[in-house]
């Protein structure tokens, strides 16, 4: 059985919505698209590289997989973000059946917490969900994440979607924290599963 891990930024009041740029998602009016702009450092992109050396698949929502890749493939692939991206193996959710635009993807239809779930079951490949909300909200809500790292931004931005909204209870336990030059705490818990 395989491992899903979400990697997320959020500010302090747990907006994720839009952080890399003012056009990524402006959804519901939000205004405040490029939040996070200014606080990457040597420490963040450390943690991240360790992140894209490990071996295993990205995991997406239509929506998601289309914007991020949309964007760093017209980067050019001189950085290692990119060519981490193109190369790396995505299964891509969607309630849609158009093919996918970029190479090493398998698109995934269906109802989100089946097929993901047959997936995890069948395979051990580790699972690395970049963004994505909604499909971080439902696959948590069916028990299938199993890591959730969080790049909290010291930011409240008091509108926007959040990670998180109204739900049953989980409990969670900090396996590491980073703290960067620029006040992000990178926090990654595991989740706590009943019975375990």
């Amino acid at each position: 059985m395989g491992t899903i891990k979400a990697f997320e930024s959020i500010t302090l009041d747990g907006v994720m919505q839009a952080p890399g740029r003012a056009d990524e998602d402006t959804r519901g009016g939000f205004a405040h698209g490029g939040w996070a702009d200014g606080f990457a450092d040597e420490v963040s992109m450390k943690f991240a590289g360790e992140g894209m050396s490990q071996k295993g698949a990205m995991l997406f929502g239509r929506r998601t997989y289309d914007d991020l890749l949309g964007f760093w493939s017209a980067m050019g692939e001189d950085n290692p973000f990119t060519a981490h991206l193109l190369a790396t193996p995505k299964y891509v959710v969607s309630r849609s059946e158009e093919p996918l635009t970029f190479a090493n993807s398998t698109l995934l239809t269906g109802e989100a917490t089946e097929t993901v779930g047959r997936l995890r079951s069948e395979d051990d490949t580790p699972l690395t969900i970049l963004g994505s909300g909604e499909l971080v909200r439902a696959l948590h809500a069916a028990g299938l994440i199993d890591v959730i790292t969080l790049m909290v931004h010291p930011i409240v931005l008091g509108s926007g979607t959040r990670l998180f909204d109204a739900g049953e209870r989980a409990d969670l336990h900090l396996t590491r924290s980073v703290q960067t030059t620029t006040g992000v705490v990178i926090a990654e818990y595991a989740v706590d599963r009943q019975g375990d």
